[in-house]
C-alpha cells in the first residue's frame, strides 16, 4: 500500500506528466492539458482533446501549413501550438507561442496560452509571470486564476494555489474544470479522499467534459479501485483504451511500491550495519 509520502511523489509525477493531459487520456494517445481550456479545431469542428492520434497528426499538418503562410495570425498560431502540445512537441509549441507573444505583447489570450506553453516545458516561473501579466485585477479572469493556481501547485505552493482556486470558484461557481484542478491539488499531496470528493463534484456538473471524468477515473484508480476506474474511463474511451489505461496505472503503482520496498530494505540494511 502506498504511504502518504510515496503517494506525494506519485502525485507529482502524474500531475507533471499531465501538464499536457490527464494521464488516462495521454496513455490512449489523445492528450489534453490540465491548463488547457478546450479549444476547437476549425478543420474538424471537434474539440482538440477528443481527437485521435491520427486526427491530431492531420490537424498538425494542416495547421502547420496555415501557420507557415501567416505566422502572425493569432487564432491559427494558438490552435497550432495547442495541437503541437497534444502531440508531445512541447518545445515547438512553446516556440510558436513565444513568437506570437512578441507580436501580441499585451493580448490576454496570447499571454495566457504562452504561460501554459511555458508550463508544458517545465518553465514554471516564467509561466507564472506570463499568466499573471495576462490577468487584470479590476476584471479578474477565472480561467487565468485557475491556470495560475495549477502552476503554483506544481511549484509546491498548495496553500496559495487553493486560495486562487477558491477565488476562481467565487467568480465561476461549480465550474467543473476548477473543481477538477482543485482535486488534482490534493492528489499532489496524497490526499486522495479529498481529491475524489472534488473530482466527483466536478464530474456531476452539467458542463463537465471528458477530461474531468478521466481525472475522476485517475483518482479512483490511484486508490486501487481499478474496476470502478475502468468503468468510469470506458464512458469516455473505447473498452480497449480504458483497459490499457488501467493496466498502465496498475503497472505504475506496482513500480512505485517496488521502489518503496527497495528503499525500506536498504534502510533496514543500513540500520543493522
Amino acid at each position: 500500500m502506498l504511504t502518504s509520502r510515496s503517494m506525494t511523489a506519485t502525485g507529482k509525477r502524474l500531475l507533471r506528466a499531465t501538464v499536457a493531459v490527464t494521464i488516462l487520456a495521454s496513455v490512449a494517445g489523445c492528450g489534453t492539458s490540465k491548463l488547457t481550456t478546450g479549444s476547437v479545431s476549425k478543420a474538424s469542428g471537434k474539440a482538440v482533446e477528443q481527437m485521435s492520434a491520427g486526427e491530431l497528426a492531420g490537424a498538425s499538418s494542416s495547421l502547420g501549413k496555415a501557420y507557415a503562410s501567416n505566422p502572425s495570425d493569432k487564432q491559427t498560431a494558438m490552435r497550432y501550438a495547442q495541437v503541437l502540445q497534444m502531440n508531445g512537441r512541447t518545445e515547438q509549441s512553446l516556440a510558436v507561442m513565444r513568437k506570437l507573444a512578441i507580436a501580441y505583447p499585451t493580448d490576454r489570450d496570447v499571454l495566457a496560452a504562452y504561460g501554459k506553453a511555458l508550463a508544458g516545458t517545465g518553465e514554471l516561473e516564467p509561466a507564472l509571470d506570463a499568466v499573471r501579466r495576462a490577468q487584470t485585477p479590476e476584471y479578474p479572469d477565472w480561467k487565468l486564476l485557475s491556470a495560475e493556481a495549477a502552476i503554483l501547485d506544481q511549484l509546491g505552493k498548495p496553500g496559495e494555489a487553493r486560495a486562487l482556486y477558491r477565488r476562481a470558484l467565487d467568480l465561476k461557481p461549480n465550474d467543473p474544470s476548477i473543481l477538477s484542478n482543485l482535486g488534482m491539488s490534493y492528489v499532489l499531496k496524497g490526499d486522495l479522499k479529498t481529491a475524489e470528493t472534488y473530482m466527483r463534484s466536478a464530474s456531476e456538473q452539467p458542463s463537465a467534459d471528458s477530461r474531468v471524468r478521466q481525472n475522476l477515473a485517475l483518482v479512483v484508480g490511484l486508490q486501487g479501485r481499478f474496476e470502478e476506474a475502468e468503468k468510469i474511463a470506458s464512458h469516455e474511451l473505447s473498452p480497449e483504451q480504458a483497459k490499457a489505461n488501467i493496466a498502465y496505472l496498475r503497472g505504475m503503482l506496482a513500480q512505485q511500491n517496488a521502489w518503496s520496498q527497495l528503499k525500506d530494505e536498504d534502510k533496514k540494511k543500513s540500520d543493522t550495519n
